[in-house]
């Protein structure tokens, strides 16, 4: 990841902010004369690894966002005025252009891979294990986000050479079918070597295998399909997407780690014996990139890729220590926890430790917790533990405002704002690999070594309904709810059940509300998104505005 990272300065001279529907060589560089060698050919790889750094240093521009905010399991959040945030907890809009950040960052990635694939049967290659793991990237970088694209928006241009004109939205399986090729591109190039001995930070094949199945169960569960198709005529079948995760869970050295608790950094040697939920208990973080990591973006303790997720999560509070709920530090308050979601886990797995290890309260901070605390609003208080600000105290007791001061040796002064956040932002979990395997399969094997590890007994055999459930709890806040129950149909009903959840802003009562209903919103949208307005008018309405939006029903107006 070092090495990604030193080489960013470099692409910044190579690419501009390229717009996908404009024909014009972005490249400062003629493109005769560049990339020549491997080592330029690199600049290029890492051109494309750099537009992923934008899901996790700009909240506003990441779909792992958007999806928490609009689950059935969190609320908007935020003060009083962040409207945006709000309106996609409804599923409705606020300004013309909410997702234009995530549009534009999706097609730079693709615009820069398919660059590459252009440029790359020039390069003198080393050896073919050098070129295949390049090109390999390359499929994974355009599958992934092509998947992203159309489980967004679903009508999306499917866009393959840098010089593509202004193209229109393209048939949602012929989107699906060009991911699904790119992806199984990527599984078959990219080499068959345990995790551990790849740079951190670069993409394996286990981590193309691990979102290949992520789509086809979105794509056959929410399009009712038994296959998914690949560009060029083929199908990938479920059997070939179990023998790819069987793969992934033999050979890819990715495991559990031991204790769940350990996966986040309030376990960090700096905090973990100062904080009353951790002390005394043995605990030790597992750190970035840890076996149970399959896929994550990277952030830096040294750079400007920092996790703007962990921001935006961290509760709201006045200034000045003694007023932080120890260890957790000062943010913007976004995607407060539903009270149903924690009354029905400690009704469903009453000894689970995952709940404690995920939730804290303010019921654990008497006097401590103020309510309303910088205007937050639909504040239950409830908040997630996985991405947020963490604090630590030096041994003797001195408060430090991130675990950073003395982990990484960052300033106090850069500490105290977005550098106090460099937790990397996770996609894919090993836990999430094996529940996908025991979905694919319907066998209870996964499922079991996950609630294991959590301390519970096994269930009796396969259902839908425990799968559910264990999904639910041991990947909550992780960017699975929102698509989980979209693709097994139960989006409406459980959107609709978040009417009248008791919520305070600025410490007044209050309750959730919609203003046309939230199973409403769901059934004109199915759970996509609009399109950014400013791109249908470059495209000179080449593009077509998805349905649900663009009425005035669809825009937000106020909680």
């Amino acid at each position: 990841m070092k090495k990604i990272i030193l080489l960013v300065a470099i692409i910044s001279l190579v690419w501009s902010c390229e717009d996908f529907l404009d024909n014009k060589n972005y490249t400062k560089q003629d493109d005769n004369s560049f990339p020549l060698t491997v080592e330029e050919a690199n600049q290029l790889v890492v051109g494309v690894y750099n537009t992923l750094n934008e899901e996790i240093s700009t909240y506003d521009n990441s779909h792992f966002f958007f999806y928490e905010l609009a689950s059935d399991e969190r609320f908007g959040g935020g003060g009083t005025d962040n409207f945006n945030w709000q309106a996609i907890s409804k599923l409705l809009n606020y300004g013309p252009d909410l997702f234009d950040g995530f549009w534009t960052n999706r097609y730079q990635g693709i615009f820069r891979a398919n660059v590459a694939f252009e440029k790359f049967d020039n390069i003198p290659w080393e050896n073919d294990k050098q070129k295949n793991t390049a090109y390999g990237e390359m499929h994974f970088f355009r599958g992934y986000y092509y998947f992203t694209l159309v489980q967004f928006f679903e009508n999306v241009p499917l866009v393959l050479t840098s010089l593509s004109g202004n193209s229109p939205q393209a048939p949602v399986d012929d989107v699906y079918a060009q991911a699904a090729f790119d992806l199984k591109n990527a599984i078959e190039m990219l080499p068959s070597e345990p995790y551990s001995t790849v740079e951190k930070g670069r993409i394996t094949k286990w981590a193309a295998q691990a979102i290949m199945a992520r789509m086809f169960l979105f794509y056959t569960g929410f399009y009712n399909k038994t296959d998914m198709p690949v560009a060029g005529g083929e199908n990938i079948t479920k059997a070939q997407v179990v023998s790819w995760l069987d793969d992934c869970i033999a050979n890819s050295g990715h495991d559990l780690v031991s204790d769940y608790r350990n996966l986040w950094p309030y376990t960090n040697q700096y905090t973990v014996e100062h904080y009353h939920y951790t002390k005394g208990q043995g605990l030790k973080w597992e750190g970035e990139s840890n076996k149970e990591v399959v896929f994550a973006t990277k952030a830096a303790n040294g750079s400007g890729f920092r996790n703007a997720l962990c921001l935006a999560f961290t509760v709201r509070r006045p200034h000045g220590e003694s007023l932080f709920p120890f260890p957790f530090t000062r943010g913007y308050g976004a995607g407060t926890i539903s009270p149903v979601m924690v009354e029905q886990w400690e009704q469903l797995e009453p000894t689970d430790i995952r709940r404690s290890a995920s939730i804290w309260s303010a019921d654990e901070y008497p006097g401590q917790y103020q309510w309303g605390g910088d205007n937050q609003a639909e504040e239950t208080g409830f908040w997630q533990k996985k991405y947020m600000g963490i604090a630590s105290r030096t041994a003797d007791g001195q408060y430090q405002h991130s675990y950073n001061i003395p982990m990484f040796g960052l300033s106090v002064s850069s500490a105290t704002s977005t550098g106090a956040f460099t937790q990397d932002l996770v996609h894919i979990r090993f836990a999430d690999v094996l529940l996908m395997h025991s979905e694919l399969t319907e066998t209870a094997n996964g499922i079991n070594r996950v609630r294991a590890r959590a301390g519970l007994d096994p269930v009796g055999g396969y259902s839908l309904t425990a799968l559910k459930q264990e999904r639910r709890f041991e990947l909550c806040f992780e960017n699975s709810r929102f698509n989980d129950i979209r693709r097994w149909g139960d989006a409406e009903v459980l959107l609709e059940g978040q009417i009248g959840i008791p919520v305070k802003t600025t410490n007044l009562d209050s309750e959730i509300t919609h203003q046309v209903g939230f199973g409403a919103r769901y059934r004109a949208t199915r759970g996509f998104w609009p399109l950014p307005q400013s791109e249908i008018r470059l495209s000179n309405d080449v593009l077509k505005q998805n349905d649900g939006w663009g009425t005035s029903e669809s825009e937000f107006t106020g909680l």
